[in-house]
């Protein structure tokens, strides 16, 4: 569930409270009774930093700074009180209350933040194929008690978590639901909402284009494949070449005639779209929010399967820009129609291309669920501030060799290139492929790692995650300052 966050100048008895304050804060000041200053201070003697009042009508919530004053940098403790944010929010939702008041000792404006994005972001439920939904979530309101926080700052929190819910929506809707024609409504639908552009090739107009890295994916299924071209560009736009976020958008992953094996392998292959949705949440917040900032997103869709005339390991596909591709493993699917639409990117003449896609088990396996593995050719002052972002969020990026040795991993006997590069370095031949139809400033995120999780991180909670979303909306937005 979404929740309504509002600025407010003073506390309301009524409703629950929560305070990030110190050891020595003035308990009495802050409203509570001599037991409960007694209560405090004899969970402080204890060593603990997390203290809750039953109020009775209400929860009385704090949070003691000093377990987060001694963290090694500023952005780990900023994800720590995220932490704390969905510590709460899983309380109050436990004990059936519907509003939170947030408010900080010393105006602790970047951390009070921290801790309602933190909390804003645990709220989200994906129950919409639950008969009973006696579980659903009862928080709807926060209400952050500042002199120093702004409005805008509320704002950004409320409309990157409503985008975040959106991708997580996507991602965690199965395939019988969303296939790539549904997934284009779906962004269209966003569009809507937040007032960009929304163009839909259909098959027709993709096989006038001559996209075969899309069209051989898509040649085992009977539904027809999308490429979705969205666009927001304001009127004060600081940019004069547009940023491109590329997405991959392969709704269902069977591997293709190159079956991935069982078991489990294709249980939660639904989330092969996590890039696309990543690259279309970010479009409808950056819109939602009027940055001043021209971005274009492209997301070529299909689902991979082995029926019909699906395309075979030996194939020689001729690609959107002309160059040829031996199919070696249908498994390597994203990257054939990432290709088309990276090419098809040119026409814009970019600032700088930023395609992220669910593409190797090899990224998941380098470094898991804890970061991004990232890689390009963008310049370094760019990649500084996509780490920036990334760090800001803590969805950190990690930045991966990319040698042309690798490149070598790819030559073809046959044809210009393979879509595959042998048992190393899977991660960065993928990358290697993908930059043969780039000629601008680009990086590659593969978010196979953290796009989907087995079991509850924190506030990105289990399943879908919704990653990259903040991270991107974090970069627009310090670019377009």
């Amino acid at each position: 569930m979404h929740i309504d966050i509002q600025l407010v100048s003073k506390t309301n008895n009524t409703q629950s409270l929560f305070i990030l304050a110190h050891k020595k804060a003035n308990w009495a000041n802050l409203g509570f009774a001599k037991n409960e200053i007694a209560y405090i201070e004899k969970k402080i003697k204890a060593d603990e930093k997390f203290i809750t009042i039953n109020q009775f009508t209400r929860l009385a919530c704090i949070q003691l700074m000093e377990e987060f004053d001694k963290k090694k940098t500023y952005y780990e403790k900023l994800e720590s009180l995220r932490g704390v944010g969905n510590k709460l929010c899983t309380t109050l939702n436990a004990h059936k209350y519907d509003t939170l008041q947030l408010q900080s000792i010393d105006e602790l404006t970047n951390e009070l933040l921290a801790v309602t994005e933190g909390c804003a972001l645990s709220n989200y439920q994906f129950l919409k194929y639950k008969s009973e939904k006696k579980d659903k979530n009862t928080l709807k309101h926060i209400a952050v008690i500042s002199k120093k926080i702004s409005k805008q700052d509320l704002e950004h929190i409320s409309i990157t978590t409503d985008a975040v819910f959106k991708a997580k929506d996507l991602v965690n809707e199965p395939q019988s639901y969303l296939d790539a024609v549904t997934f284009a409504d779906e962004m269209k639908s966003m569009g809507k909402k937040a007032g960009f552009k929304v163009e839909v090739l259909n098959k027709k107009q993709i096989e006038s284009l001559k996209m075969g890295g899309l069209l051989a994916v898509n040649m085992g299924s009977q539904i027809p494949p999308t490429f979705t071209i969205m666009e927001w560009k304001p009127k004060k736009a600081k940019n004069k070449q547009p940023l491109v976020l590329v997405g991959k958008g392969v709704v269902y992953d069977t591997g293709g005639l190159s079956l991935k094996p069982t078991p489990n392998s294709m249980d939660t292959m639904k989330c092969d779209m996590a890039g696309g949705a990543t690259v279309a949440a970010t479009m409808y917040a950056v819109a939602k929010a009027e940055l001043p900032y021209h971005v274009i997103a492209l997301v070529p869709a299909t689902d991979n399967r082995p029926g019909e005339n699906a395309y075979t390991p030996g194939d020689v596909v001729k690609m959107y820009d002309g160059q040829t591709v031996e199919v070696l493993n249908t498994d390597a699917e994203g990257r054939m129609l990432l290709a088309d639409a990276l090419a098809y990117a040119k026409k814009y003449k970019p600032e700088l291309v930023l395609d992220f896609a669910t593409l190797t088990g090899a990224a998941a396996a380098a470094i898991g669920q804890y970061g991004i593995v990232c890689m390009g050719t963008a310049d370094e002052k760019q990649k500084a501030s996509l780490k920036e972002s990334g760090n800001n969020v803590y969805e950190r990026l990690v930045e991966f060799p990319f040698w042309d040795e690798y490149a070598k991993l790819i030559k073809s006997d046959l044809a210009d290139m393979k879509n595959i590069g042998g048992p190393i370095a899977g991660a960065i031949t993928a990358g290697k492929f993908l930059e043969k139809y780039t000629d601008y400033p680009w990086m590659h995120f593969d978010i196979a790692g953290p796009a989907y999780i087995s079991s509850v991180d924190s506030y990105r909670g289990k399943q879908a995650t919704g990653v990259a979303v903040r991270m991107l909306f974090d970069f627009i937005k310090n670019a377009s300052k």
